[in-house]
């Protein structure tokens, strides 16, 4: 019958999506270094072809970033595992992070943390990503749509903080909502120079330890 022949070609793209997110963290994530079992088991299960628009859904799973629209991008897979590895996530901590885009990065950090906070400066993206991350179920993340550099003020401090767009220079008013003993992620620099990714780390008493770790390119932070 014609239902069994859709369900069977459903079923056949679902088993192909899972041997593509198999493949992509065998080849593309593995294969760099990134070793967090929890990561790597996350990458598996999170549905990436979901979080792009439906004429990219065939290149969901390859080694790139993908245009999500209104010029914003979701990261190369590599990027959004190895950005999550140095967060260093447990399942206690709370979670901000700047730049939702289509939510897939929020979804990945929400299997290993126990809540998100994301804000997307662009309405239309924050208004479509809290949308699919409900329809998903994706129930400990929170959408917000609004200006990053600013935080989440009321909600602070934060365990965690990622950034997934570049700012020239590392935001004070982050910083400052970081926990003491707290992690952040962020891409630094202007859009046609060379960006590179930093780890914050705020140690007991509240100085500010930096690390930069990895050359790399994002789509610039803007502010409202």
């Amino acid at each position: 019958s014609i239902f069994f022949l859709l369900s069977s070609l459903c079923c056949q793209k679902a088993n192909n999506h899972i041997n593509l997110r198999l493949l992509m963290v065998e080849d593309q994530i593995i294969k760099r270094g990134v070793e967090d079992q929890r990561v790597l088991d996350v990458m598996k299960v999170v549905e990436r072809h979901k979080f792009v628009p439906e004429k990219y859904s065939e290149s969901a799973y390859k080694d790139g970033p993908l245009p999500i629209g209104h010029g914003q991008t979701i990261s190369q897979p590599f990027i959004v595992a190895f950005m999550t590895e140095n967060l260093k996530l447990e399942p206690s901590h709370k979670v901000l992070e700047i730049g939702t885009g289509s939510g897939y990065q929020a979804a990945v950090l929400s299997e290993l943390c126990d809540h998100v906070y994301t804000i997307e400066i662009v309405d239309e993206l924050a208004n479509e990503s809290a949308e699919r991350l409900g329809r998903l179920g994706f129930n400990n993340i929170t959408v917000r749509s609004g200006d990053g550099y600013k935080g989440w003020p009321e909600e602070a401090p934060f365990d965690r903080i990622m950034v997934t767009a570049a700012p020239e220079e590392i935001p004070e008013l982050l910083t400052e909502q970081l926990a003491e003993g707290g992690v952040m992620v962020i891409p630094v620099g202007k859009q046609y120079e060379i960006q590179y990714l930093w780890v914050i780390t705020k140690e007991a008493g509240g100085s500010i330890k930096k690390e930069k770790i990895l050359p790399v390119r994002f789509v610039p932070m803007i502010s409202k």
